[in-house]
């Protein structure tokens, strides 16, 4: 009888975690970085009914603050509403997704329709059945929107006598109202907000110059209530976030990886969030659990190259003179773009000339600018310019 060997083979399987890096959604708890300060006021302003105005720029993470302090105060009983202003393409329009919001929080849509058509009595009022759909078809002229909007505005006080419960309203990119009716939305909401005693309000806008003219003497809500203007994450808290992150996902970064993401991103959350997200399927798809500097420099190849049609259109939307401005903010840093040299290094012409440009890129959501500083409001798109165009 022949001997028999008896072999044990070890199979080692990568452990495909699910990636713990979020963006393109609101950020879920898990993955959401500091803001401590930040969301613990956001709470207890709208723990004390207090009517909040919130201005960030755009991929700050202003929406996932809003879902956390709201699902803070949902847990401690209140009824949250969110609605984004921005998301409508009329005032009628934005009256009746307000309504039906307000109106999705009570605990049957029969019992909501009952209380919409108590509470609206300036004009018809279509209460879907089951789609949970609210139109107000006869609401045509400006007078017939304007008494409309009064009721509509009065809504969350009334629910929250009949639930008897705090209510914490939401209107996220509100600096959109400015685009319905003029100063009329503001007059209105601003009227109605002022005796809500039991509703909590954060007016969230990602446009702070537009936020910040409609804060200002002589609008309706100078001095309505607190304002909180987001700032960026510390970068070396960020940094340690994402190196965080990739350790317990059971990656092992190099050294200086989560810095190197940050800078890459301009601690812009979003970008930051994006960038790291695709280092680490970069690094799943080879197979490995180690994260390096290499990984992340394949990562952002692959997204440019991902990206550059999106880019290319962009690019060939500018006109001569925005393409040599923005040019001029990619490899200047965004300061200095008026002064003499930097004029004839970039061939930008006269300061008006690079004035008017920079505005169109402000407007077009291409740049922002911070004091005397402009970025480009993509990361990615940034890194473009600076590696394709000339």
């Amino acid at each position: 009888m022949l001997p028999v060997t008896l072999y044990c083979v070890t199979i080692t399987l990568f452990d495909v975690t699910q990636n713990p890096f979020v963006y393109g959604e609101v950020v879920p708890a898990a993955a959401f970085v500091d803001r401590v300060e930040e969301l613990q006021r956001l709470i207890q302003d709208l723990d004390a009914a207090q009517k909040i105005f919130l201005i960030s720029p755009r991929r700050y993470g202003k929406s996932s603050l809003i879902r956390r302090a709201l699902a803070t105060m949902t847990r401690r009983g209140a009824i949250t509403v969110e609605v984004t202003v921005s998301s409508f393409s009329s005032y009628v329009a934005f009256l009746e997704g307000y309504a039906r919001a307000l109106a999705a929080a009570e605990t049957t849509w029969d019992r909501a329709r009952s209380w919409l058509r108590e509470a609206i009595s300036s004009t018809r009022i279509d209460v879907g059945a089951d789609s949970r759909a609210v139109a107000f078809p006869n609401a045509r002229t400006e007078r017939d929107v304007s008494r409309l909007a009064e009721e509509v505005f009065t809504l969350p006080a009334r629910l929250a006598q009949t639930r008897r419960r705090k209510v914490i309203v939401a209107l996220d990119e509100f600096q959109a109202v400015a685009g319905y009716n003029g100063g009329s939305v503001e007059h209105a909401l601003r009227a109605a907000v002022q005796h809500q005693r039991d509703v909590g309000y954060v007016f969230a806008g990602s446009e702070p110059s537009l936020m910040e003219r409609m804060l200002s003497p002589r609008r309706p809500f100078y001095k309505a209530g607190p304002v909180m203007r987001l700032e960026k994450i510390a970068a070396e808290e960020f940094a340690a976030f994402i190196d965080g992150r990739f350790t317990r996902s059971g990656m092992k970064p190099e050294a200086g990886l989560g810095a190197a993401i940050v800078e890459l991103a301009e601690n812009l959350p979003y970008d930051v969030q994006r960038l790291a997200h695709e280092t680490w399927d970069e690094v799943r798809g080879r197979k490995r659990r180690r994260a390096t500097l290499d990984d992340l420099h394949q990562a952002l190849k692959r997204l440019l190259a991902e990206h550059q049609m999106i880019f290319e259109a962009v690019w060939q939307h500018l006109t001569l003179t925005q393409r040599a401005a923005l040019r001029a903010v990619v490899l200047e840093g965004g300061r200095g773009l008026l002064s003499a040299d930097v004029r004839v290094r970039h061939r930008l012409g006269g300061p008006s000339t690079v004035q008017r440009a920079l505005a169109a890129l402000v407007r077009d959501d291409v740049v922002t600018r911070d004091g005397d500083r402009y970025a480009v409001v993509d990361s990615l798109l940034r890194e473009w310019v600076a590696r394709q165009t000339f």
